[in-house]
């Protein structure tokens, strides 16, 4: 498999580019690391929950379709030296395209998720060095940034626009931008983050719900989705979810 050979290959390389709070498609890393920091950086943000600790949220709109071809390449070439390798990622990069422009990335793909990275490692680069935000987290579009400081954190929002407008051709989503303390409750990877604990998201919920029942509650789906509710306070969801899988086999 072309895309796996070449995602084998460039991983380990570009792997040690990216910055230690990326989360999304990574060795050691994924939604629970990203998780686990969410809380660390509230706590340290705010004393231990004794200041308001603000953040600021937000993702990219339509982002695999966004990506660009030649913003890309760009980037790639700045690591990639070898001209027949160039041309090899160019080949795959280029057999996929939403209409008659040159972007977009196929979900799902190896590469993709790699060549994401790649992409959004520009605005990673941009946060820390730039912004200089010492707590930022992000997975694949979404990121969260932390602060004390309200007023800071509104500041960076039209720098951010900007940057991601005329260096990488995206944009913020408008409906998803929020600038909020985690005391609020706080939207983030499918939960809903409070101080002392977090629930899942309803949207998540009824998601997670729906497609559990397309597949008559088969229990490999059920375990894996009651690994995932079990970072959070889901006791209610985790009785309901094994209740229904208890019907559903009474009715087999």
């Amino acid at each position: 498999m072309l895309h796996h050979a070449i995602y084998r290959q460039l991983y380990p390389f570009f792997d040690r580019v990216f910055i230690s709070d990326s989360y999304s498609c990574r060795l050691d890393k994924g939604t629970h690391k990203a998780l686990g920091q969410f809380r660390s950086y509230f706590l340290k943000v705010s004393r231990n929950n004794t200041i308001n600790c603000w953040v600021l949220k937000g993702d990219i709109r339509k982002f695999f379709a966004s990506i660009d071809h030649s913003i890309l390449m760009d980037i790639l070439k700045e690591y990639i030296p070898d001209e027949k390798i160039v041309w090899l990622l160019q080949e795959v990069i280029g057999s996929f395209k939403i209409g008659t422009e040159n972007k977009g990335l196929p979900l799902g793909n190896l590469t993709s998720q790699l060549f994401a990275n790649v992409y959004l490692n520009k605005f990673d680069q941009f946060i820390k060095h730039k912004i200089k935000a010492k707590y930022y987290i992000r997975y694949a579009d979404d990121f969260a940034i932390f602060s004390g400081d309200r007023e800071w954190l509104k500041e960076q929002t039209r720098p951010i626009q900007d940057f991601l407008s005329s260096n990488l051709k995206l944009e913020l989503h408008p409906d998803k931008l929020f600038l909020k303390t985690v005391s609020s409750g706080l939207d983030f990877l499918g939960w809903v983050h409070f101080p002392d604990h977090r629930v899942l998201r309803s949207a998540t919920k009824k998601r997670m719900f729906r497609k559990l029942k397309i597949n008559n509650y088969k229990k490999q789906s059920l375990n894996s989705y009651l690994g995932i509710i079990s970072h959070g306070n889901a006791f209610k969801i985790k009785k309901e979810l094994l209740s229904k899988r208890s019907i559903n086999n009474h009715l087999d």
